[in-house]
């Protein structure tokens, strides 16, 4: 089974790709997803953060606001949580994994938004980048509700450049071209990574230049 990390900066479109991964037929893990679970009512991160920072559980769930005000900047509180989260998703991922090979699944993708930022890049067989032109990235993001410009730079410094992900990356997913194009790069992607023929690590359909160009 070929293990796919899927990732890429925000508003760059990786979920709209996962989504279209799945459209295939292929397993996805959604990191972000498995979090917020998490976090929810019932969810298994709940009780442990409540012991671990007072004050972040509203209403029987983890309200996210909160907590980021708790460890924003302060890095042993980051690690504390990160001790609490971290095995709580690998859990979850090792259910993920069961179940696709039970449904005798030849590939899975792993929707990871900070993969290269934690290094998990070196558990993958390939990586899988999803980019786009910045101006149209800039405008994607700042159409969401609460987003201006501050806080989206606050968010690109945290990421590893786009630039380093491309030139990183075994395949790149341009979404700046529309959804039928996108569509097609996926199908590629797992025509690629199903060919016997394909040697390892497998060379990159796409240049790692500027999407669009």
């Amino acid at each position: 089974m070929i293990t796919v990390g899927l990732t890429g900066s925000i508003g760059m479109g990786k979920s709209t790709t996962a989504a279209m991964f799945a459209a295939e037929g292929v397993p996805v893990y959604d990191a972000d997803a498995e979090v917020h679970a998490l976090y929810a009512r019932g969810g298994a991160a709940v009780e442990p953060l409540d012991a671990a920072f007072p004050g972040v559980v509203v209403d029987g769930a983890v309200d996210r606001t909160r907590l980021s005000q708790r460890v924003v900047g302060k890095p042993e509180e980051l690690k504390r949580l990160e001790a609490i989260v971290h095995p709580l998703v690998g859990m979850s991922r090792v259910g993920f994994f069961e179940r696709a090979v039970a449904a005798g699944a030849d590939v899975v993708i792993l929707d990871i938004p900070l993969l290269f930022e934690t290094g998990g890049e070196a558990r993958m067989d390939a990586v899988v980048v999803v980019s786009a032109p910045a101006d149209l990235q800039r405008q994607r993001v700042l159409a969401r509700p609460g987003m201006d410009e501050a806080k989206l730079d606050a968010i690109l410094a945290r990421q590893t450049p786009d630039a380093e992900k491309r030139a990183r990356a075994h395949f790149v997913i341009d979404t700046g071209r529309g959804l039928d194009h996108a569509r097609e790069q996926v199908r590629e992607v797992l025509r690629v990574l199903r060919d016997p023929s394909t040697t390892w690590p497998p060379a990159p359909l796409v240049a790692p230049a500027e999407p669009g160009q």
